[in-house]
């Protein structure tokens, strides 16, 4: 609290409800105003923050708290989640942990063993077979999961010959001895059975145990949904940093779900950390990161896409690179780099492609990113000299990237800014996205030739950047937009972590995930595909929601409970449709589940219709197909939902009209899977109309042959004596 000169700061003691205060005088009275900047609560970029966990938080602008400074208030959102209860349990079994790796380090050090006890940890890892007879002590007797920490904690002792075993090792140890019963299983009972495991293994410091501990708690797979416990878990997880518990959490605040709170500020102090370290971690890559792939499983053309070093299709590629095929070259290289399409990241051997395509083969492409790992010594040692002379080659030959690149040498190793900002301009006018956003730097920076800071003009160049898919431009006009600039720019802050989730969603870690739930299910491991596709899917990451729902519909096997199934397909088709760039088949297959009543047992076609318009607006065939399949069954399609289709002037026209528009509209897809369907349906609504219409001209025909019988009778006899009097 601050009056004047006085700061006051209180702390409350949660499980004793105590209270501590402290005062200070400052030495002059502090005046805030609040109308003009805005506020960071722990820390910022001009100010460091203190490590914790944050609240909910009041501010009292203009009046003294209504709470007395001895009343002990907790939020109720610190009382529902029991932060301390968990500390102490955590501690409790840290400590009787570390007594018994005290005790086994003792053992190992006095123990004649072979040398073949190193292996017993990787037999046991593999095979999880535990003594027949009972070994156990009092405290592992009283929770059975016990013994599997104590048993880790045994055999790494003996494992480092009685060296010392750190409380992380044994905690990731049992994350792994977590995996590995995952990956073994045949049935979704296997996560009741590891969750005790990860519980565990999160409190002795791994916060991958801890993150898919949340995301269990959050699923219902197998477990109790418990939303106040996933949170928990989340924010333990995030305090050591763990970049997909940063993610969680963005995801939490920025949807308010799990009970907690919407707040686009909140939710963008999450993303932006996530996403500041992705730009950092790009630049410094490991086997721990993955290039992250947006990989849909009903993509049958991109699973076929999917390789390893020992995958014909690689082997293929490889045999056309040494062919002198530049293009091949360049694909070998980036798979073997970025770690895509499922080839092993491996630096050292990428820059061999890369060095071969630029030497050997002259391609501009390879030059450039041979110039860039010498210029950064990424896999091969750095060399500011020849990586210069690639760099220009690239430029002769017209490769933007390269004048970037070239720009940014002059900038930093020469001082010339001239020579960059010339460079810059011109890739600029190109379009590039690294000349964009360097632009905004300099005039962000004030050193741009002959012209002063200017944050605006860093702004629009910021933006440009960010528009053309440049993570850290949209990290830096996320950062305008979350704090605004004085009378040029208002904040914006639920944009602001759209561009920093945006970013976030290309790290590295995130990548990892992926690809495992990807190996997985190519190796019809359905149990880990889903387990691991889960933890992404709690991020927000559509792909995942989209890919979790995917493998709930198809259940290959029956893995699944049909229950759960049901209601896992429900939830995460509806949560990829969410999405900014929803997938069309989610669209359809939620209007089929809304059209099947799903929900309640009651169709809702209204809902229907919606996401088949949506499938439609996008020139889905199938989107045009449901949408004449529910008119055939009477339903009225609204003005507006022909408006947004471009069919208002068939609103009061005749179903078969429609119904014509619809399906030729189906037809002209340029799917043509879907041709055939669309061309039959479209013919039956044409057989039907002549159907119609030619049983009225028959109802009519004989209603005026029975009336004007008479007449006709003689009209035909005249024709016919006509005709017989005729000279012809």
């Amino acid at each position: 609290m601050l009056q004047g000169r006085t700061v006051t700061l209180s702390m409350v003691c949660v499980d004793k409800e105590q209270r501590y205060s402290i005062e200070r005088e400052l030495s002059h009275v502090v005046m805030l105003d609040d109308t003009d900047g805005y506020f960071v609560i722990g820390g910022g970029k001009y100010i460091r923050g203190i490590e914790g966990y944050f609240g909910p938080l009041v501010y009292y602008r203009n009046r003294i708290s209504p709470h007395s400074t001895t009343e002990v208030v907790i939020p109720d959102a610190v009382k529902s989640l029991n932060l301390t209860g968990w500390l102490q349990t955590c501690q409790e079994f840290s400590l009787e942990m570390d007594l018994k790796i005290s005790g086994y380090s003792l053992k190992a050090k006095q123990s004649t063993e072979s040398e073949s006890c190193s292996d017993d940890f990787h037999k046991w890892m593999l095979k999880d077979n535990l003594p027949s007879e009972s070994q156990c002590e009092m405290w592992e007797a009283t929770v059975p999961h016990r013994r599997y920490a104590a048993k880790l904690a045994k055999l790494l002792a003996f494992k480092h010959r009685g060296r010392r075993v750190s409380l992380p090792a044994v905690g990731r140890a049992l994350y792994s001895l977590s995996i590995n019963k995952v990956g073994r299983a045949s049935s979704t009972e296997v996560v009741i059975r590891i969750l005790p495991l990860l519980l565990q293994a999160g409190c002795l410091g791994d916060s991958r145990a801890l993150h898919m501990s949340s995301v269990l708690y959050s699923t219902e797979l197998r477990v109790k949904k418990q939303p106040n416990k996933a949170w928990l878990l989340a924010l333990l997880a995030a305090q050591k940093d763990d970049r997909l518990a940063l993610l969680h959490l963005g995801h939490l605040h920025h949807q308010g779900l799990h009970g907690v709170p919407a707040d686009p500020d909140v939710a963008y102090a999450y993303y932006a950390n996530i996403a500041k370290q992705t730009t950092l971690d790009r630049h410094n890559p490991s086997p721990e990161q993955t290039f992250t792939e947006a990989i849909y499983l009903n993509n049958e053309e991109v699973l076929k896409s999917q390789t390893n070093e020992d995958h014909h299709l690689f082997q293929w590629l490889r045999l056309q690179a040494r062919k002198g095929a530049a293009e091949a070259e360049q694909a070998v290289a980036r798979m073997l780099f970025w770690g895509q399409q499922g080839v092993s990241p491996n630096i050292q051997k990428a820059v061999r492609h890369y060095e071969r395509g630029a030497v050997k083969l002259g391609d501009p492409v390879s030059m450039y990113d041979y110039g860039i790992v010498l210029l950064q010594g990424h896999g091969v040692e750095k060399d500011i000299p020849k990586a210069i002379t690639f760099l220009k080659k690239a430029k002769d030959q017209g490769y933007v990237p390269a004048m970037n690149a070239l720009a940014w040498y002059y900038e930093h190793f020469e001082r010339n800014y001239e020579q960059a900002v010339q460079l810059w301009e011109m890739a600029d006018l190109l379009e590039n996205a690294d000349a964009a956003l360097n632009l905004g730097v300099v005039y962000s920076q004030g050193l741009y030739p002959g012209h002063p800071a200017d944050q605006y003009m860093a702004y629009k160049y910021y933006l440009k950047s960010a528009n053309r898919g440049h993570i850290r431009g949209a990290i830096l006009i996320a950062d305008i937009w979350n704090t605004g600039i004085p009378r040029l720019i208002s904040r914006r802050p639920s944009d602001a972590a759209l561009w920093v989730k945006w970013a976030a969603e290309h790290n590295g870690y995130l990548g990892s995930i992926l690809r495992r739930a990807l190996n997985s299910y190519l190796k019809s491991d359905m149990i880990s595909s889903l387990l691991y596709y889960m933890m992404a899917a709690e991020l927000g990451y559509a792909a995942a929601q989209f890919n979790v729902a995917y493998l709930c519909e198809q259940n290959s096997g029956g893995f699944l409970d049909p229950a759960f199934a049901s209601r896992c397909m429900w939830r995460y088709y509806n949560l990829t449709i969410q999405s900014q760039d929803p997938d069309t088949y989610a669209l359809i297959k939620m209007g089929d589940l809304w059209y099947e009543g799903q929900t309640d047992g009651q169709k809702d076609l209204f809902s229907a219709a919606e996401m088949y318009k949506l499938a439609a607006q996008r020139n889905e065939p199938q989107g045009w197909y449901n949408l004449g399949l529910l008119i055939e069954e009477g339903y009225r399609l609204p003005l507006l939902a022909l408006i947004e289709l471009g069919l208002s002037e068939l609103y009061m026209a005749d179903n078969t009209v429609l119904l014509s528009a619809l399906y030729k509209r189906c037809r002209d897809t340029e799917d043509t899977d879907s041709y055939l369907p669309c061309s039959l349906a479209l013919f039956k609504v044409y057989v039907q109309s002549f159907q119609k219409d030619y049983s009225v001209a028959i109802r009519y025909s004989i209603a005026i042959a029975v009336v004007a019988a008479p007449t006709i009778s003689l009209f035909i006899l005249g024709v016919l004596r006509r005709r017989v009097l005729s000279p012809n």
